[in-house]
């Protein structure tokens, strides 16, 4: 597929989902999903990256950033993803592409939708049965949410707070806890394809207007109802997790990447 040009689209809000090759357990060491960690701190120092929330897992990552100046996505997940992959080939003495070729990225709506897209990054690693609650894993946004770590910090607080229509950070604590609790009772094992593989999610009006901004690019898309919200995407498929021992990569058809998208 020929790469097109990288535009930007000022303001929105992405979810970025990026596997492992293959969907191999790369990141299973601490010290490289660490090292992960120390490169996205470093993306954000060089380029103006503004994150909302992260967790980098054992075989994907899965980032919510801010689009904040033309090519800061695509330079900052270069870097990340380049630096992080050439480590750990280098120190295993590896060979071969430590990602799939691109990351997946979904525009999300900053309200409601975003809390939710928030907790279900949140929640990765208690669907997949590795943690029994968000706070045990330690390469996630949960933590620092919750316990603002100073100068080392790496989620945009003050963005965060504006995006999700909030000027106390008290306030905001304790929604994000509440919607956490909310998902912890309400069958937190529960997948939602929508945040991993359709182009756009709010409400309807929000993904009609984002659609017809796409134009050409949405051509074939449909909007769909799915659950509380609305998705941009080709149609609803069986969505297989990243932890199943079955588990079909996602359709191409589905996959809306970031070098083939276009102003809005």
């Amino acid at each position: 597929m020929p790469r097109a040009n990288r535009h930007y689209f000022p303001g929105y809000v992405w979810h970025i989902t990026h596997r492992c090759h293959r969907k191999e357990f790369l990141l299973k060491f601490s010290q490289d999903r660490k090292r992960y960690l120390q490169w996205l701190f470093e993306a954000r120092k060089r380029y103006g990256l503004s994150v909302l929330n992260y967790i980098i897992t054992s075989n994907h990552i899965h980032l919510m950033v801010v689009d904040t100046g033309k090519n800061v996505i695509p330079k900052s997940m270069q870097l990340v993803a380049g630096r992080t992959g050439q480590e750990y080939n280098q120190r295993k003495n590896r060979k071969g592409a430590f990602w799939e070729d691109r990351y997946h990225a979904t525009i999300v709506q900053t309200n409601r939708h975003l809390m939710s897209c928030m907790v279900y990054i949140d929640l990765n690693m208690v669907r997949a049965g590795v943690v029994a609650e968000p706070s045990e894993w330690n390469e996630c946004g949960y933590n620092e949410i919750l316990h603002d770590p100073g100068r080392y910090r790496l989620i945009d607080r003050k963005t965060l707070k504006s995006t999700l229509g909030f000027t106390d950070e008290e306030v905001l604590i304790d929604a994000y806890l509440q919607a956490i609790s909310d998902a912890m009772q309400n069958s937190p094992q529960i997948r939602q394809p929508m945040w991993t593989e359709s182009i756009a999610v709010g409400d309807e009006a929000y993904v009609a207007e984002t659609k017809r901004k796409l134009s050409s690019m949405a051509i074939g898309r449909k909007i769909i109802p799915s659950n509380d919200a609305y998705e941009l995407r080709e149609s609803q498929l069986p969505y297989c997790g990243h932890f199943d021992t079955q588990n079909n990569a996602l359709r191409l058809e589905n996959t809306f990447l970031w070098n083939t998208i276009y102003d809005i």
